[in-house]
């Protein structure tokens, strides 16, 4: 759940909310949409803010933390870094693959509750991550489209045909 993606889907649906409100304080909303609506898709991630560890180990730390999944620095592909978020954070995001097994999994993951996290690990099937990924309608970050995408080009390929 995102504050900032609900308070955009009220914008969108519910307007009056927003006229002749005080920058100051603003004002419960009455009719309040469903939780849902600031739920999204994303991919496992944490911030970097252990400067003792690399990006490789918070990586692990944050796949069985979130996911549930334990996984060694060596299992990781870099993939690339980007900048995300340019017009408020300019964040540095680095993306990594790893492949896992049911034999990795070691606990249910789902994060930090006692951080405001809520994770739920979703599976896609293959066949229908393109699907997924340009569905409008499903609520997701960019770099879930791009993920999608890179694996299509570079894993998907060389997997058995069934």
């Amino acid at each position: 759940f995102f504050k900032a993606v609900y308070m955009c889907e009220v914008e969108k649906h519910r307007p009056q909310v927003f006229q002749n409100q005080d920058k100051e304080s603003f004002s419960p909303l009455e009719d309040p949409l469903p939780a849902a609506v600031g739920v999204t898709y994303e991919l496992c991630a944490g911030i970097v803010d252990k400067p003792d560890l690399s990006l490789e180990e918070i990586a692990c730390g944050e796949v069985l933390e979130e996911c549930g999944y334990r996984v060694a620095v060596t299992d990781l592909k870099r993939i690339t870094s980007y900048r995300s978020g340019v017009g408020v954070t300019g964040s540095r995001q680095t993306l990594f693959y790893v492949e896992v097994t049911d034999q990795m999994r070691t606990g249910e993951g789902g994060g930090q509750p006692e951080e405001g996290e809520l994770i739920e690990v979703v599976e896609i099937p293959l066949e229908d991550s393109m699907k997924f990924a340009y569905d409008e309608t499903i609520p997701k970050t960019m770099g879930v489209i791009f993920t999608f995408m890179w694996f299509q080009n570079n894993i998907a390929p060389k997997l058995p045909k069934k």
